[in-house]
């Protein structure tokens, strides 16, 4: 026989909570997974010009976003388990693993909210110095070391257009045309759009997936907290133990 009345209550809602917790680390995971090996990103976090990679950024809040899923996984079981066996080492252990865990994304969402803007600026930055490269180049045939370090700048445009379908900083292809004597960079169907446009639309909108996933996580923490410390005093409390 263990807890009784309301703390039998507290006792289910508890591996409610959990299992919620642990499908949404599930969630958290296969997203950023998803966040780590889309082609749209990953085609442009693989460019490099001169040796210099792209920004990694993005790639690093990704990684995080993996090892914290992980982790919620593992706490998840852990607090079902602790619930159901009515165990206070266990939920102890689960309560410490939120208030860590809780202090991590609260740090994260700080940081981020501070930095939110910086993944797409610099790959914006990473993109304008091919640009930049492009036009640097006359369209007469050049050195052999020339000739290198134009195909190497129009492979990595070529990606940014290609993937984003978009062309140049702004909705304009003639410096293109002019500069690389090449007319399959941008797409002639319809009006281009601005690379920079492109860019700063694909991070905000995948940020933002990110800082919803953490909220909701946020918010079922609160409320394991409270029912964890709650169940585990109304064990330590029931005459049976």
């Amino acid at each position: 026989m263990g807890v009784e009345g309301c703390t039998k209550c507290i006792k289910y809602m508890l591996f409610f909570f959990n299992f919620i917790f642990w499908l949404a680390g599930g969630v958290i995971l296969g997203v950023a997974l998803w966040l780590r090996h889309d082609p749209k990103t990953s085609n442009l976090m693989e460019l490099e010009i001169d040796g210099n990679q792209a920004p990694n950024t993005f790639y690093i809040s990704v990684h995080i976003l993996i090892a914290v899923g992980a982790v919620m996984m593992v706490v998840g079981f852990l607090g079902c388990y602790g619930a159901i066996q009515e165990s206070q080492c266990l939920l102890g252990t689960f309560f410490a693993c939120l208030i860590i865990l809780f202090a991590c994304e609260v740090a994260a969402g700080i940081w981020g909210f501070m930095n939110k803007d910086t993944v797409a600026t610099e790959m914006i930055s990473f993109y304008d110095s091919a640009y930049d490269k492009a036009v640097s180049f006359p369209g007469l045939p050049g050195t052999e070391k020339d000739n290198k370090e134009k195909d190497a700048v129009t492979a990595v445009l070529r990606v940014f257009h290609e993937t984003l379908n978009c062309c140049g900083k702004t909705q304009t292809t003639s410096f293109l045309t002019e500069s690389l004597g090449l007319t399959n960079l941008c797409s002639a169907n319809g009006t281009p759009v601005g690379c920079h446009q492109r860019i700063d639309e694909l991070f905000t909108v995948k940020i933002g997936m990110i800082g919803i996933a953490a909220l909701a996580v946020a918010v079922i923490m609160i409320f394991e907290m409270i029912f964890s410390m709650v169940l585990c005093c109304g064990i330590r409390n029931s005459p049976v133990y």
